[in-house]
């Protein structure tokens, strides 16, 4: 798999922010990554060392609009923590 398949894009949340501030990064990946992929997929795009990878799957939400009744997808999210002193520049104006 591509790299620029695995990483689909940021997570921007306050947690994610929090958590960036420590050189742990959050990213939406393909639901089908595993660790090694998403660890080699970061380093490549954003030429880093990756120290541990920790993966989450994100369960579906019930969502009601009006009589109709769904669910949200469900997807995957991967904590990555990079070594001190490494930082990815995506996150780095968003810090406060």
């Amino acid at each position: 798999m591509d790299p620029t398949q695995v990483i689909i894009r940021p997570v921007v949340s306050e947690k994610s922010y929090i958590l960036a501030a420590n050189d742990k990064y959050t990213f939406r990946v393909h639901p089908d990554a595993h660790k090694t992929q998403i660890r080699q997929a970061v380093e490549q795009l954003f030429d880093v060392k990756v120290v541990e990878v920790r993966t989450i799957s994100v369960k579906s939400k019930p969502k009601r609009r009006g009589v109709t009744a769904g669910r949200t997808r469900s997807w995957k999210k991967a904590i990555v923590q990079l070594r001190s002193g490494d930082s990815i520049p995506v996150f780095q104006g968003l810090q406060g």
